[in-house]
């Protein structure tokens, strides 16, 4: 059988099969096979190369080619000119908006050139549904060598080495997690992951378990082995079909190869995984709702303590990591904790991933190093503002976050830092804000969606958001008064400082941060303030639609 001289990378994940990439891999698949050339190319579908503003993107290897915005007619032309000639095809290559020069290799993009790949790192680069393509680079070495040469505790203290927090928005040290769970008295315990993915605008686990299947898997088998558990559960929303599609193809694949199940490597070890579908709650982030969903129950929080690491799933010790910190697993077993810890700052060591969207030129995924400023994400990666508008804010941490202006734009991005500016980091989603969007329009869509998702478990919850909501309304709707400014203040540190679970102690903070950063557009609303026309503008101008 003939070994291929070139690798089509299709991008298959969400984002670009949406924009057609489905059809483009089948025209190639198609072309290529009428040219006679089925057995030297390939036509391989990966996951999610990141540049979803530039998608469908095709990646031509060896040779290191990359086309943005492939159409489905596009396939001969690819054929044809890269594949049979040897020729680039030069409208398909991307464009620096800035300089608009040429590029045809990643790498030398600016959208990539300050990232680093260790959680996406076979994202854009293999077949998700092909294991040998995963182990080709190395995985499952990982837990191999945790299996053959590492004791329990070993595995644990490299964790604890690498300084790795948790990904999901707490930030809480994954080492110190896994060791609780280890050090607990029962002879059941569970390894979940949270994969229930629910903040506006925030893709990074999804593309990971779309791109990368296998890395979760295996980062979760070495959990297991860790705090002696030999039984794991995903946790997903129902969806995201294409990336459960994936995780059950993986989970066959792992287990046909004697990856999963019993007497993994020939050890002792057996451990063994499970899917659970989430209807779509946000609440389920918050991971004792997470686990009261998976028993069958309301997906409400509990009080703690005690821990889930203590009485987590069925009673029973159970550690919970989500999809991105688990996908760092496998690289700190492989090139060690302090490997890792080199990366980043003292505190917030490795990468995070990014879902950069908004108001911005290369609305993506990225994945940066910890400790890069917020401007160097937006204005190099991220490529700016588009239609020469003037940057205004960005919203970090979903709608649990704040926002962030400007004169912060230089605000190294760690868990502290951003904390200290009024935001956080939560699970990594980052919008973008211009000159045309009102804040308090923006604080009034992320209370509406906490409103919705709050669970109804504690009264500040359930009803202290859907009042600050109401009272957001009547502020933009030009009825309110400065006593309404007065009371929405009091009410949003009552309800952060008295709801039972993180959703609704931090819905308050886009009002919060809105009101410090952008007091002048609450006013523009306010029916009483000392404006020249006697009312704040927006206030006026509702007034006069009114008669209209």
């Amino acid at each position: 059988m003939a070994k291929e001289r070139t690798n089509i990378l299709v991008c298959a994940g969400t984002g670009c099969l949406a924009s057609e990439s489905e059809k483009v891999a089948k025209n190639l698949e198609l072309i290529v096979r009428a040219r006679g050339y089925s057995d030297e190319v390939k036509i391989v579908k990966t996951g999610c190369f990141g540049f979803c503003e530039q998608g469908p993107i095709v990646k031509i290897e060896p040779d290191n080619i990359f086309y943005v915005r492939v159409g489905p007619k596009d396939a001969k032309d690819i054929v044809d000119e890269q594949i049979v000639k040897g020729r680039k095809v030069e409208r398909l290559l991307f464009k620096e908006s800035e300089k608009d020069k040429v590029v045809d290799k990643h790498e030398e993009m600016s959208f990539y050139k300050k990232q680093l790949r260790i959680a996406l790192k076979n994202c854009g680069l293999i077949n998700p549904e092909d294991i040998y393509e995963y182990i080709a680079l190395g995985g499952y070495e990982a837990l191999g060598k945790v299996l053959i040469s590492m004791t329990r505790n070993e595995v644990i203290n490299e964790v604890k080495e690498s300084g790795l927090r948790g990904r999901g928005g707490g930030g809480f040290p994954t080492g110190l997690k896994w060791g609780i769970t280890k050090e607990q008295d029962s002879e059941v315990k569970f390894m979940v992951c949270n994969a229930d993915e629910g903040d506006p605008g925030a893709f990074m686990d999804r593309s990971i378990l779309e791109g990368d299947p296998h890395s979760v898997l295996e980062a979760m088998a070495i959990g297991g082995y860790a705090i002696g558990a030999d039984k794991g559960l995903i946790y997903i929303r129902a969806e995201y079909p294409l990336a459960i599609a994936r995780l059950n193809i993986a989970l066959k694949q792992a287990r046909e190869l004697g990856l999963l199940g019993e007497n993994i490597f020939g050890t002792d070890f057996s451990f063994d995984i499970d899917i659970k579908l989430g209807a779509g709650a946000f609440v389920c982030g918050e991971e004792t709702a997470l686990l009261n969903s998976c028993e069958g129950q309301r997906g409400e929080p509990n009080f703690k303590p005690p821990f889930p690491a203590e009485e987590g799933y069925w009673g029973h010790p159970t550690c919970v990591n989500n999809v991105e910190t688990l996908a760092n697993i496998p690289a700190i077993i492989n090139r060690g904790g302090k490997w890792f810890s080199s990366i980043g700052t003292e505190k917030s060591s490795g990468t995070k991933v990014f879902a950069l969207a908004g108001k911005v030129n290369n609305v993506g995924l990225v994945e940066v190093p910890m400790g890069i400023t917020l401007r160097e994400i937006i204005f190099d990666i991220g490529g700016g503002i588009p239609n020469g508008k003037k940057f205004k804010a960005v919203q970090t941490g979903g709608p649990s976050g704040g926002v962030i202006t400007e004169k912060d734009l230089d605000t190294p991005i760690d868990y502290d830092s951003l904390i200290a500016k009024g935001s956080m980091m939560g699970s990594g989603g980052m919008i973008v804000m211009d000159e045309d969007d009102n804040m308090v329009n923006i604080a009034k869509f992320y209370l509406e969606f906490t409103m919705d998702e709050a669970c109804g478990k504690c009264g500040p919850g359930r009803i202290g958001t859907i009042r600050i909501y109401e009272l957001l309304k009547k502020i933009t709707s030009g009825n309110a008064t400065m006593a309404d400014l007065d009371a929405i203040k009091q009410l949003c540190y009552m309800v952060k400082d008295s709801s039972l679970c993180g959703l609704c102690q931090t819905a308050p903070n886009p009002v919060i941060s809105t009101m410090k950063h952008f007091w002048n557009e609450y006013l523009d609303f306010i029916k009483d303030v000392d404006h020249p026309q006697g009312e704040g503008k927006y206030a006026a101008k509702n007034k006069i639609q009114k008669q209209a």
